[in-house]
Order: structure tokens, then sequence, then C-alpha cells
């Protein structure tokens, strides 16, 4: 049995995300005083009286309204209300009910879901505001006063939606889950790869640079297992960030880097390579994460026999500091190469967790130094006296030396190329930590 899914919807400005927040127990959810800052789905966990809790938060719902982007919006939370066992409502006791509270009740109603009314907003300890009151007449049961910002009455919202849940099951076993961040600049078609792996709209997609807001989390199962994709917000040079919603954006860009097991560096073979596209995957190579360079929009390219090959030698010059990277040329619009992306995935995953044993670095080592003599310097010689792996995800390995000094770049860059050949790590960074005899650190 999988985990009970409550989804929070309501319209725009109500606090639906730092009430997600705050349940959450992370600031997962953008927040910013300006209406329609969420726009996707975005799910989260919590854990209230020994269940487990699946959250979605939603973007704002505007019935009427026909603008591109709300329409999606709408769209999305209809999809969240369709997955929910129960619904939570929330509406803002400073503002009173509105026409717009009335139209999203009545389309909750139809939906024959459990829906449980949280008045937001209520920052006042005591007896309830007379307003409050006014709340009853949506026709949704005794609504439940919360503060999202301080926690007030978040205990008692829980209570009334584990009331409509079913007995507690067994949850399913997830396994290994396999953290994926799609990562790139804008309008690269990060969202439209987890639409097409989903085979449903999951993230919003326009031609409109910026669609995409918060982090997105998304887990898919398949024959390589089990992956959290997260569809991350275009980054763009700072010059160009305009408004604080865009850069709190960008952190959470950052911060799914962090969390991630394999990086997709997203590039549109359409546009081309672009300096910022080597600034993102920086970020991803200095955070010794596993990368896939991942060449999206190829079925747009006009191509003859010589195209990709050149294509592939041009991204191997301008990403020579990730050599190690993997490409792959995919199409999200048709599905190109997309079966192949998860068997790369896999394997880099693999290369990023492989331990190696001290004895078998040392038989490598004694063979890379007969082949390679390691460099001199005014008649001294660098000794080094092993190797041992200290750490995987990047894999990492220290070396005792005699000299640190000695031990130059170029050697370390011709070891680490002897163990990728080796040991087939591809994909993944390699670090050295360099210790010389006699160094108590």
């Amino acid at each position: 049995m999988s985990r009970p899914v409550i989804a929070i919807v309501g319209r725009p400005n109500v606090g639906k995300s730092t009430l997600f927040n705050k349940l959450v127990g992370e600031r997962i959810a953008i927040v910013n005083d300006t209406p329609g800052v969420t726009r996707d789905r975005i799910f989260g966990e919590c854990e209230w009286c020994g269940r487990k809790l699946s959250l979605i938060d939603t973007g704002g719902i505007e019935p009427y309204s026909e603008d591109i982007i709300l329409s999606q919006m709408r769209r999305q939370a209809m999809l969240a209300i369709e997955a929910a066992d129960v619904i939570v409502l929330v509406t803002d006791l400073t503002s009173g009910v509105v026409a717009t509270d009335h139209e999203v009740a009545a389309m909750l109603q139809k939906s024959g879901r459990p829906v449980v009314l949280c008045v937001n907003k209520c920052d006042r300890v005591g007896e309830p505001d007379p307003a409050f009151y006014e709340f009853y007449n949506l026709g949704l049961g005794d609504p439940i006063q919360v503060s999202s910002v301080h926690g007030h009455g978040t205990g008692d919202l829980l209570d009334a939606v584990c009331a409509y849940l079913p007995e507690k099951g067994e949850g399913e076993d997830e396994g290994e889950i396999i953290s994926v961040a799609i990562i790139g600049r804008p309008n690269a078609g990060k969202s439209s790869l987890v639409n097409k792996i989903t085979g449903e709209n999951r993230c919003i997609v326009s031609d409109i640079a910026g669609t995409t807001r918060d982090s997105i989390d998304t887990v898919v199962r398949n024959s390589y297992g089990t992956f959290k994709l997260t569809d991350t917000a275009g980054i763009r040079r700072s010059s160009r960030i305009e408004d604080d919603i865009e850069k709190y954006s960008i952190i959470r860009a950052k911060m799914a880097i962090e969390r991630s097991d394999v990086c997709l560096v997203m590039i549109d073979a359409t546009v081309g390579f672009a300096e910022q596209d080597s600034k993102i995957a920086g970020l991803a190579h200095e955070s010794g994460k596993a990368c896939i360079i991942v060449v999206n929009k190829w079925d747009a390219v006009e191509k003859n026999d010589r195209t990709m090959n050149e294509f592939r030698k041009k991204l191997e010059n301008d990403f020579s500091f990730m050599s190690y990277a993997p490409m792959i040329f995919i199409s999200a619009k048709t599905g190109q190469r997309i079966d192949r992306l998860f068997e790369l995935i896999r394997t880099v995953v693999n290369s990023a967790s492989m331990r190696i044993s001290t004895g078998m670095l040392n038989d490598l080592l004694a063979d890379a130094v007969a082949r390679v003599q390691p460099p001199t310097d005014k008649g001294r010689r660098l000794k080094i006296l092993y190797m041992t792996q200290a750490s995987v995800k990047p894999p990492t390995f220290v070396c005792f030396v005699n000299s640190e000094e000695l031990f130059h770049f170029s050697y370390q860059r011709y070891l680490e190329n002897r163990i990728r050949e080796t040991f087939g790590m591809q994909g993944t960074p390699i670090r050295f930590i360099i210790r010389e005899r006699g160094d108590k650190k």
C-alpha cells in the first residue's frame, strides 16, 4: 500500500506554500508575497501520529483565467486533486471569503474527495476572530484555524486529515532511489524531458523563459531502477537575474545539485554551446557529482552522417574540464534515446559508487610508475609510497608521498586516466588527497 497523498489547494496568495514548508519541515517551495509564485506541483513528505504522508503543493487556482501560465497552473492543481486521498483547501482570514473561494470549494465538492477547510493567517491566539465564522458559508464543514507562519493549528489540521484516511497499511519498499538533477539554461527542454519520461504533464512547459521556478521532484520506476528526477529552474548569468523569485529559483537549483547523485547537463542543440553552459556544468563538477551531457532537441537539427561527430568533438573541446562526462543526443519531444539515457545514468552511478581495494590500487600504482617514471626536481624524485580509497561519490583516493610539491598536476592526471582505463570509471570526477610522509594531518 502506498503512502496517502494530501493535496494543498486554494486561490493565489493564501499561504499554501508556507503551510507546505511548515508541514514538510523544510523550505522546499519558494515563498513570496507575489501571487502565482508556485506554478508546478511540488512534492514533499511529513509524518504525523506514526503515519507518513505525501504532500503536494499546488499553484493558486484561478477558475476562469485564460492566461497560458494560469490555465496550466489550474491543470496542474486538477491533476493533484485527482491523485489525492484528502484535499486541504487553504483560505485567508485577512481577506475573508471571496468569490474565488466559493468557486474552488464547488470544484472540490464535485471531485468526490474528502476536503479539510483550513483558514490560514490566524496568527492571533485565543478566541477566533469574528471573521472566522464566515468560512462556514463554504459548506465544507468545520474550518480549522491555522497560522502557517508560526505553526499554530497544524496539529489539528493533520488530525482532521488523518481522520479521513483508511487504517495504516504497510508502505511500499522504495529500495535504492537514485537522485537525478536536470540542470541547464532556460528553455533547454528540462521540463519537457520530465513530462516525456512520466507520460504526463508533470511540469508546466512554455516557450516563456523562466516558466519553471521551484525544483520539482518526480519519482520514476522502470527496468533500470527507481529514480527521483528533479526539474530545476534554468540558470542564467548573474547579471541577467532581475527579481528575487528568480534568485530563489537558482538557489533551489543549486541545492538540487548538492543533493543529487547524477546531474544531467542539458544543452539545446538548436542553440548550441554557450559560456553559461560550462558554468552550469562547473557547479556539478565542483560538487563532485557524476555528470552526463544531454544534447536535447536533436530532432530539430538538420543533419547528415557527420553532424553528430562534429557536434560531439566541439562539445568535448568546450567541456574539456570534465572529459569524463559521457554525451547523449536525445529528443524530449519524440522520446529518442531516452531508454539509453537511463542506462547511462545507472552506469555513471555505479562508477561514482565504486570501491577499489587497496591491494588492487597499489598493483595499478606499481604498473603505472613502471610505465611512466614520477617527476623529479633538483635531483629529487617523487615517490608514491601507497594509495588507498577514502570515499565514494566521488571516488576519492589518498596518496602517501615523500614530497607533496613533487606530485605535479600532470602526474595526478596520468594516474587518474590509468584508474579510469583499468576500472571503467565513466561519468564521475575523481579526487586525490595528497599526504606527505610525516604529515600528522
